[in-house]
This record gives C-alpha cells, sequence and structure tokens, in this order.
C-alpha cells in the first residue's frame, strides 16, 4: 500500500498535526513515537487494498467424492475500520456455498473476508463483496454471508449505545431461491446459539 505522492514522512506529519489539534504536544516523549506507530499501524489496518481477494479462491478442487451438501465456515473473526469516522468494527463472518462441481481450500474463504474487511468499510458493502467475490470464483449453486458486527462509531461516539450489534446477510442462487437451504444456513450460523 504505496501512494507515489505521499510518503510515511507525510502521513508522520498529519498525526502530529492531529496530536496538536486534540491539544497534545507531539514532541514530549510519550508521543515521540506515535506518529511512526501511526504510520504503521494504518499500513497493517489497510493492507487490504494491496490484495486482490478473487486472487485467493482461484485454486480449486473437482475431486470431492461427489459431495453436494453446504459447505460453510463459522464464525470468521475479523476487524474493520468505518469509513465515515475510521471507526474500528470488530465481529464475525459467517460463509456458505453449495458447490456445483468444486471446492476450495477453507483457509482461502477467510483470507477472502480478511481482505475486504482491511479496507475502509461500510457492514452492507463487506458483506456483498464477500459473497459476490465467492459466487464468481467458484460458480456455486448458491452462497450465503451472514455478518455480525460491533461498530465504535455507534458506541464511542453519537448516541454512545453499547452492546448493539449489526448483522447483515447476502444470499445468493439457491440460498435467495429455496427457503430449505437458506434455513439450513441460518440453522448451523444458529447452531452455537443465537447470532
Amino acid at each position: 500500500m504505496k501512494s507515489p505522492t505521499v510518503s510515511q514522512g507525510d502521513v508522520e506529519d498529519a498525526v502530529r498535526t492531529i496530536l496538536t489539534w486534540i491539544g497534545e504536544d507531539p514532541t514530549r516523549n510519550g508521543l515521540l513515537e506515535t506518529p511512526a506507530r501511526v504510520a504503521r499501524a494504518y499500513k497493517s489496518y489497510f493492507s487490504g487494498y494491496a490484495q486482490q481477494p478473487e486472487e485467493f479462491l482461484k485454486k480449486t478442487f473437482e475431486e470431492t467424492a461427489g459431495y453436494d451438501e453446504m459447505v460453510l465456515l463459522r464464525r470468521i473473526p475479523f476487524q474493520s475500520h468505518c469509513e465515515h469516522h475510521l471507526a474500528p468494527i470488530t465481529g464475525f463472518a459467517w460463509v456458505g456455498y453449495l458447490p456445483r462441481d468444486r471446492v476450495v481450500g477453507i483457509s482461502k474463504l477467510a483470507r477472502v473476508v480478511e481482505a475486504y474487511a482491511s479496507r475502509l468499510q461500510i457492514q452492507e458493502r463487506l458483506t456483498a463483496q464477500i459473497a459476490d467475490t465467492v459466487e464468481k470464483a467458484l460458480q456455486p449453486l448458491g452462497v450465503a454471508v451472514l455478518i455480525k458486527a460491533s461498530h465504535q462509531c455507534l458506541s464511542g461516539r453519537g448516541v454512545k449505545k453499547h452492546g448493539v450489534d449489526l448483522t447483515t446477510t447476502r444470499m445468493l442462487g439457491c440460498f435467495r431461491t429455496e427457503p430449505g437451504w437458506r434455513q439450513e444456513f441460518l440453522s448451523l450460523v444458529n447452531a452455537d446459539g443465537p447470532v
């Protein structure tokens, strides 16, 4: 993640400006290294811009011995940042699909979640991006994605409501058109208790 016109020094200067603006002294001992730390942290937080999530799904396996039931990766933890306030979003994703004739390594589904979460986001778009990428890459009979997350832009500012989470879903193919598949997905999501 590099911009041809913005250097790490520019980012560090911006952090010093913010520190001064909030009433801090960026030259005090405790804050001397903060601008460099923040620049490194942002490079890590937003590493998804340097990734192409669909690339993770290119290697698939056709040797499934006729497996024709749902594949579901549950409770994939993620951290993202809201594009409106740069506030953290923390939550879990459930990603399921009904294979047509091939499957993908399960870690690859988690990598897709992580790559999209490591960008500025709104949860609705994050949910859609994951589902659309799995559908495009695997061309399964259906894709289902559910995300449950807490947003610090809700709990840490504004109305300051704690313990609130947002749940979003994206159902494609058979999960959208056939209630039985949707119900099976949701029952597996809730197997350890309600989402």
